[in-house]
């Protein structure tokens, strides 16, 4: 069975719709969204629909990141409104033709309050941001799960390796660790949306203009 990880979508559905089509994502396939669906890019209404549309061809684990937190928060209370709006709600509401949080359908916000902290398998565990190395995975606190930056992580009690996204690569590149990666490759800035295939560490990457790219990364390095 393959397992995938997909970086920060940003409302690229484009690039993301590429992916599907080139990976022909299935019901034998394990699929981990890093979270960030929403935001900065042009189409956040499109990607949460095929993320929808994904949940009935595939094995699908969707992963909260800091601007599904922003967005729901913003649904709530009007001075989150205001601030997930600086940090590129406008361009979701855009998306949306919507003048506010209350006129998004309400299955979209059903499927931002299912989404979860975190995912493990049997070598990887996947986070949106970061992950305090000395905890287990279930007490990880919210803050550094959806905030943290990808800095110098160090390896995990687990020896498991940490798939990521939220910080972004503005190079295009994977940032490969060895015990920790991150797959944020700057998809909405004019970069690539990536998706990494866990086990065989293999990776495509899609631009929201339609161009593909694939490639590897070095051989994994788990803790003994």
């Amino acid at each position: 069975m393959r397992c995938f990880a997909i970086g920060d979508v940003h409302g690229c559905a484009n690039a993301l719709r590429l992916l599907d089509e080139k990976l022909g994502f299935n019901s034998a396939d394990t699929v981990v969204m890093l979270g960030d669906y929403v935001d900065r890019g042009p189409d956040s209404r499109g990607v949460i629909e095929h993320i929808l549309d994904l949940r009935t061809r595939c094995h699908l684990i969707t992963l909260r990141g800091n601007h599904e937190v922003m967005m729901l928060a913003a649904r709530e209370d009007p001075a989150a409104l205001q601030n997930w709006l600086t940090y590129g709600g406008d361009a979701a509401l855009e998306s949306y033709h919507a003048r506010s949080p209350s006129d998004i359908p309400e299955n979209h916000w059903e499927f931002l309050r299912s989404t979860v902290r975190y995912h493990e398998e049997a070598n990887d565990f996947f986070v949106h941001a970061g992950a305090d190395p000395t905890l287990p995975f279930s007490d990880q606190p919210d803050d550094i799960l959806y905030w943290k930056c990808f800095e110098n992580p160090l390896p995990h009690i687990s020896g498991k390796r940490l798939v990521c996204g939220h910080t972004s690569q503005k190079s295009g590149n994977i940032d490969d660790r060895g015990h920790s990666v991150c797959i944020d490759t700057f998809a909405h800035g004019g970069g690539w949306l990536t998706c990494l295939d866990v086990n065989a560490n293999q990776f495509w990457q899609a631009s929201e203009g339609g161009d593909l790219r694939d490639g590897g990364l070095p051989p994994r390095s788990l803790n003994p």
